[in-house]
C-alpha cells in the first residue's frame, strides 16, 4: 500500500511516496513551478552503502583514549559499538574537557546547512546543548556571506535586512529596463532557500522580466551565469576584477555629469572623499573605463557605453554572492552600493541594487519575510567566537592573535570538536591544511547521516536520521508556504533524532532539564508553533490552529498587498527613516572604517589587487583561474553520493570546464580525466569544453566529497574532484576575515595512467573489538 506526505527541503518541497516501509519516490509540490530534480536523490540515499547504521568509535580512540593517534584520522578503521557506550564516551569526554580547559576549548560552531526543518536543525540543536552545558566556542558570520555580514551593516544595512527587503520580481517585471549582473543571476542557486523553497521564482521571474523588454547584461566569466533566457548581453571578464569595471563604470557617470547629485546629498554620505580617489586626485590614477578594462581583460568603449545605458534607464545592479568569498570580497560589494547611489535610483521600483538576485530562491520572492519556528538556542556563556573561515588558523595558532572588526582577539586552545549537521572537509579552504590541523583536537564527535569526510575524520561517529525519519515543520523567510514535515519511514539502522542524542547526553551531564524542558519532539513542535503564531501577528498574518495545521499538511500564506521595494522610505524620507550606520545614511565614505586603519579596507571602496589573479606574477606559473561556485545537482555536498549527483559526474568525478582553446593548448579532449594542481594541492576531475567560459577561467563546482589517495597523508591526491584542496585559505581582509575561495589559481593537464577508483562513497573499514589478553 502507498502513502503519501509531505516534507521540506533546502532544495524544495516534496510528496513523498513510501510503499511497504521504504521511500519510492519524492514528487514534486503542486504549488512549485519550477521544481528542483534534486530531490530525486534522496530516496536510495536513505539506505544506500554510505549510511551511517550505527555508533562507531575510531579504532585507536578507543583502546587508547581522547588524543591517540590522531595522525591517523580519516585513514583508521572504525569499531562499532552500542548506544549506551558511544553516549558514555562522549558525555565523559565533554565532562573532562570542561573540568580540565573549560568550556571555551570546545568548539562547536558546527557549521552546515542541515535539515531544513525548524526544530530538528542540527546547527540549532547542537548550540542549545552545549548552552545547557555551560557553553562552547562559536562561530561568527558564514561562508556564504562572511565580508557581506561584517560590512553591510557599517555602510546600508544588514544582510538579513537586505535580502528581508529586496525588491520583489512582480516589480521588478513592471518596472526596471536594465539589470546589470555582476556574477550573474545563476538558476541553479536558486534553486535552493534557507530553510526551504516551496515555490521555485527566479527562472520565470527572469522570463517574464526578459518579456517585459527589460534588456539584461551578464558580467562575468561565465555565461552560464544569467544563462537562462534569451538576449543576455555578455561581458566577459576576468574573476575578482568587478571593483575595477565598477570603478570605470563610475568615472564615465562622474566625468559625464551622469550623476544624481540630489540624492547623494541628500541619502549619503563622504562621496567628496571617495569622488577624489575615482578622478585619481588622492593617488595620481584616475579609475576611468581605460584603466579598468586593462584589469578586467574587456575593452574600454564596452564600459563607457554601458555607464551611459545605466544612466537613461530604470537600472537595477545586482552583485552574486560569489563576489566577495574572494581576496578584498568587501570591496566589489560596497563600490556596487556607491555605483547604485550615483545613478540615484535606490529606493525605486525596479532601480538601485540587489545583494543576492540568483544567489537564493528566496531573495526578491513576492511573499512575507515571516519565517516560522524558531528552536531557542538558550545563552553561551562563554564570550569567544571567531570568524566562521578561520577554522584551521584557530586550530593552528592556539593564544595567536588576529584582527577583526577593529578588535584584536585572541584564538581558543581548542581541546574537543562537535560537529552536527556539516562537512567542514567540503567548505573549508585549502584541505591539507585542514588536514593537519584536524590532528589538534584530542576528540573529534560527529553526528552525521552519512559516511562522508567529516565523519571518517572523526573520532566517535553517531548516526543521525534524515528528515524523512521523524516529524518536523519546515518554514523560510519569503517563502509563502509552511510544510508539515510528517516522519515517512522508521529510522534507518540504529539513527536517531539529534534532540534523542543531546536529550540522553545532557541526562548523563545532569542538565536535561535546561535541555529539554521536559517536553518530546512533538511537544517541541506544538511549543514552537504556538511562538509563531504569536511572532505571525506582527507580520499581519494569522496562523491556523497546530492540529489544523498539521492535518491539512502545509499552510499557504497570503502574498502581501504591497510590492516590496528595498529602501522605497528611506528614499521617500531619510529623517524619518533613517538607516542604522553611524550617520542614518548610506556610507560611501566610512569614518568608521577608516579609523582601524586597515590598509587592506581603507575608508572608501577601492581597486586592491588580490593575492592571486591573472594579472599577477602568479599567473606565470598557474595561468587559470579557477572558480569553485556552487553545484548544479546538490547543496553543497549534500547528496553527493545521491543519483542526480552520480549523473552529472565525468566518470565518477567532479567536471571541470575549460575554454575550448585552453584544453586544446593541453592536449585536452572532452571526457579526459585531468589533473587540477597548484601548490596548495591536486585532484582528479572530467573535463567539460565550454565555450562560454572566459579563457584563462576553469569552473569546477564544490561539492563532490574528499577522496584522498592516502587517507590521513597532507597533499595526497584527491581523486574525487574537491576544488577545495585547491583553494585559498585567507581572510578576505582585516575587516571582516570571510573566506576566499574565488582567488585561486591553478593549471590542468591530462592525467597519465589508469584513473586511481573513487571511493569517497565508501563506508570506512569495520573491525571487531580487539579483547583483552586473558591471564
Amino acid at each position: 500500500m502507498k502513502n503519501r506526505s509531505l516534507t521540506s527541503t533546502h532544495w524544495g518541497a516534496y510528496e513523498v511516496e513510501v510503499e511497504d516501509g521504504r521511500v519510492t519516490e519524492l514528487l514534486p509540490f503542486a504549488h512549485d513551478p519550477d521544481p528542483s530534480p534534486i530531490g530525486n536523490s534522496m530516496p536510495a540515499a536513505l539506505t544506500g552503502r554510505s549510511r551511517i547504521l550505527r555508533p562507531a568509535v575510531r579504532k585507536s580512540y578507543l583502546e587508547r583514549g581522547p588524543g591517540a593517534a590522531r595522525e591517523a584520522r580519516g585513514a583508521e578503521p572504525f569499531v562499532e559499538v552500542s548506544w549506551s557506550e558511544a553516549l558514555d564516551l562522549v558525555a565523559a569526554e565533554l565532562r573532562r574537557v570542561r573540568q580540565s580547559f573549560g568550556n571555551e576549548s570546545i568548539f562547536a560552531g558546527s557549521y552546515g546547512w542541515s535539515s531544513a526543518g525548524r526544530f530538528h536543525h542540527a546547527q540549532s540543536q547542537v548550540h542549545r546543548f552545549m548552552n545547557a552545558a555551560g557553553g562552547y566556542c562559536a562561530h561568527l558570520g558564514t561562508y556564504s556571506l562572511g565580508a557581506a555580514r561584517t560590512l553591510m551593516p557599517r555602510i546600508v544595512m544588514s544582510m538579513d535586512d537586505i535580502l528581508a527587503r529586496t525588491t520583489a520580481w512582480p516589480s521588478m517585471e513592471k518596472h526596471c529596463e536594465l539589470l546589470v549582473a555582476f556574477g550573474g543571476v545563476p538558476i541553479k542557486n536558486a534553486q535552493i532557500g534557507v530553510g526551504g523553497a516551496s515555490q521555485h521564482w527566479l527562472r520565470h521571474g527572469l522570463q517574464r522580466l526578459a518579456a517585459s523588454g527589460c534588456a539584461l547584461v551578464n558580467i562575468g566569466p561565465l555565461a552560464e551565469d544569467l544563462g537562462s533566457v534569451d538576449g543576455v548581453e555578455w561581458i566577459p571578464i576576468r574573476p575578482n576584477t568587478d571593483t575595477a569595471v565598477m570603478l570605470g563604470l563610475a568615472h564615465t557617470l562622474l566625468t559625464e555629469d551622469l550623476i544624481d547629485r540630489a540624492f547623494l546629498d541628500r541619502c549619503c554620505v563622504g562621496f567628496d572623499r571617495f569622488s577624489g580617489y575615482l578622478l585619481g586626485q588622492s593617488d595620481g590614477q584616475a579609475k576611468d573605463a581605460g584603466w579598468a578594462a586593462q584589469i578586467a581583460g574587456t575593452d574600454a568603449e564596452t564600459i563607457v557605453r554601458l555607464a551611459r545605458r545605466m544612466a537613461a534607464s530604470r537600472t537595477m545592479v545586482n552583485a552574486s554572492w560569489s563576489l566577495q568569498r574572494a581576496d578584498h570580497g568587501e570591496q566589489p560589494y560596497w563600490m556596487l552600493v556607491t555605483l547604485a547611489a550615483m545613478l540615484g535610483q535606490i529606493g525605486l521600483p525596479g532601480g538601485g541594487f540587489g545583494l543576492g538576485y540568483g544567489a537564493i530562491n528566496n531573495c526578491g520572492a513576492h511573499a512575507s519575510a515571516f519565517s516560522g519556528p524558531v528552536l531557542p538556542q538558550g545563552v553561551n556563556r562563554v564570550e569567544k567566537a571567531i570568524p566562521v573561515a578561520r577554522i584551521t588558523d584557530m586550530l593552528l595558532n592556539p593564544g595567536g592573535t588576529y584582527e577583526f572588526d577593529g578588535g584584536t582577539h585572541s584564538y581558543p586552545d581548542i581541546r574537543l570538536i562537535y560537529w552536527a549537521g556539516g562537512n567542514p572537509f567540503h567548505h573549508h579552504q585549502d584541505i591539507n591544511r585542514m588536514v593537519g590541523a584536524w590532528r589538534r583536537p584530542e576528540t573529534i564527535v560527529v553526528n552525521e547521516q552519512y559516511w562522508n569526510a567529516n565523519a571518517k575524520m572523526a573520532d566517535i561517529v553517531l548516526p543521525a536520521t534524515t528528515a524523512l525519519e521523524r516529524d518536523d515543520i519546515g518554514s523560510a523567510s519569503r517563502d509563502r508556504f509552511m510544510i508539515a514535515m510528517k516522519r515517512a519511514i522508521d529510522p534507518v539502522g540504529e539513527a536517531r533524532d539529534d534532540y534523542a542524542i543531546f536529550s540522553e547526553l545532557s541526562a548523563r551531564l545532569g542538565v536535561e532539564q535546561v535541555y529539554t524542558e521536559g517536553r518530546d519532539a512533538m511537544q517541541w513542535l506544538r511549543h514552537l508553533y504556538a511562538a509563531a503564531q504569536e511572532r505571525a501577528r506582527a507580520f499581519q498574518l494569522t496562523l491556523p490552529g497546530f492540529d489544523e495545521f498539521w492535518a491539512a499538511g502545509f499552510l499557504e500564506l497570503p502574498e502581501p498587498e504591497k510590492e516590496a521595494v528595498m529602501l522605497d522610505a528611506f528614499r521617500a524620507d531619510p529623517g524619518a527613516h533613517p538607516l542604522k550606520t553611524p550617520s542614518g545614511k548610506i556610507e560611501i565614505y566610512s569614518q568608521t572604517i577608516a579609523s582601524f586603519g586597515y590598509d587592506d579596507c581603507p575608508g572608501h571602496p577601492a581597486w586592491l589587487e588580490p593575492a592571486e589573479w591573472l594579472g599577477s606574477e602568479a599567473a606565470g606559473r598557474y595561468p587559470l583561474h579557477l572558480i569553485s561556485n556552487q553545484p548544479v545537482t546538490k547543496l553543497h555536498s549534500q547528496y553527493d553520493q545521491g543519483s542526480v549527483s552520480l549523473a552529472g559526474k565525468v566518470q565518477g568525478r567532479e567536471p571541470i570546464a575549460l575554454h575550448p582553446e585552453d584544453a586544446l593548448a593541453r592536449g585536452i579532449a572532452e571526457g579526459d580525466v585531468v589533473r587540477v594542481f597548484n601548490d596548495r594541492g591536486a585532484c582528479l576531475a572530467g573535463a567539460r569544453l565550454v565555450a562560454g567560459l572566459m579563457r584563462g577561467v576553469v569552473q569546477m563546482a564544490t561539492g563532490a566529497w574528499y577522496d584522498p589517495m592516502e587517507p590521513g597523508v597532507i597533499g595526497t591526491l584527491d581523486k574525487h574532484g574537491n576544488a577545495n584542496v585547491l583553494t585559498l585559505d585567507k581572510g578576505t581582509s582585516r575587516l571582516t576575515q570571510g573566506c576566499s575561495a574565488h582567488t585561486a589559481l591553478v593549471d590542468v593537464e591530462r592525467y597519465r595512467g589508469v584513473p586511481p577508483p573513487i571511493t569517497a562513497h565508501d563506508p570506512p573499514q569495520f573491525v571487531p573489538r580487539e579483547r583483552p589478553p586473558s591471564g
